[in-house]
């Protein structure tokens, strides 16, 4: 059994800031469960171009309103609390927060929690 608090996360090197947005990693890849699971929070206002072109990830927000686009398709999807928007296709897409935003997020294979984004919002 696993058992793990958002407050040990804070402040360590599983808590990354920056690309306009905070991640608490809470499971990684040393974990060995073949996933990782993320407490996210974007502020409002933000406009996120991002593509994960090595891992399918699953989005389920917790907080706020905002909006997804799909840029392959340009179809843009409502998102408020209970709304769940899944990556499957490793899709390029414009996340868009009208209010401060939080999001558990599921990334398959699993971070190993040194990941960072680059310039077109890929991890390195």
């Amino acid at each position: 059994m696993i058992v793990k608090y958002l407050k040990s996360v804070i402040g360590t090197g599983d808590h990354m800031v920056g690309y306009d947005l905070e991640s608490r990693r809470i499971l990684l890849a040393r974990d060995g469960l073949g996933y990782s699971l993320h407490d996210t929070v974007v502020e409002a206002g933000n406009e996120l171009h991002l593509q994960y072109k090595n891992h399918i990830e699953s989005n389920y927000v917790i907080e706020g309103v905002g909006t997804v686009e799909n840029v392959a398709t340009g179809e843009v999807h409502d998102l408020s609390v209970g709304s769940i928007y899944v990556l499957d296709k490793n899709d390029a897409h414009i996340l868009r927060t009208k209010t401060k935003m939080r999001f558990v997020c599921v990334f398959t294979p699993a971070l190993s929690g040194e990941e960072r984004h680059d310039a077109d919002g890929s991890y390195d």
